[in-house]
């Protein structure tokens, strides 16, 4: 898919989203998921390939119980350093409103060693290793663009639990989506986050602003 469709639906003059560039990070296998409070609040799951992260929207959020499939939405590709963007798209730009790292990590095909093709095929099983999300998940396509995600049955799996629910912070700033408009000078619409209204406690590092934080991945071109 490239790049060429994310690139015609941003003006880079406004939004402060990564430019276009074609990459290949230090791993070479990242995985992110983004939530992000647009027209509808959803998750953006993405898995890095071919210099770029391949991208599904999902409705729900990603599953941490094996009886639960996920509607996921392919979406354009996007930038090797989009896995790092948590902020606020301005209002009128493709997009606009919060992003948060949700979840990232490192990932590993279990049955090819080409992501594309596998795609192409229209199944990809693999293996996550992230901060929230581990163990054995399959992207399952069931028309055009439209895919199911869910996770197999192994050590990691929570059944009845929504962990999206569970563990709303960003793992990059731990904030939740209200705080990160609030700080980044976006809308704050506390209702329509999908932050819980009775949020868990946090757990390791205190809150921080984004100018505060460091990034984790880092990218060479590819």
């Amino acid at each position: 898919m490239g790049l060429s469709e994310y690139k015609k639906k941003r003006r880079f003059n406004k939004t402060p989203e990564p430019g276009p560039e074609e990459k290949t990070s230090e791993l070479g296998n990242l995985f992110v998921v983004q939530k992000h409070r647009a027209t509808q609040l959803h998750y953006d799951f993405r898995l890095e390939a071919d210099g770029v992260l391949k991208s599904w929207a999902v409705p729900k959020g990603p599953p941490m119980d094996p009886t639960v499939k996920r509607l996921a939405m392919q979406v354009e590709d996007h930038p090797v350093d989009y896995a790092n963007f948590e902020g606020v798209i301005p209002e009128g730009e493709y997009g606009g409103g919060t992003v948060m790292v949700w979840d990232i990590g490192v990932y590993a095909t279990e049955t090819t060693t080409s992501v594309s093709r596998a795609l192409a095929k229209g199944e990809l099983k693999f293996v996550m290793l992230g901060k929230k999300l581990k163990g054995s998940f399959v992207l399952v396509r069931t028309r055009e663009r439209q895919w199911l995600l869910m996770k197999h049955k192994d050590e990691y799996a929570k059944e009845g639990e929504d962990i999206t629910e569970t563990q709303p912070y960003s793992v990059l700033t731990k904030r939740t989506l209200a705080e990160i408009a609030e700080d980044e000078g976006g809308v704050v619409e506390k209702a329509a986050t999908g932050d819980p209204k009775k949020l868990p406690r946090r757990t390791g590092t205190k809150r921080r602003k984004k100018s505060a934080k460091k990034k984790v991945w880092h990218s060479n071109r590819g």
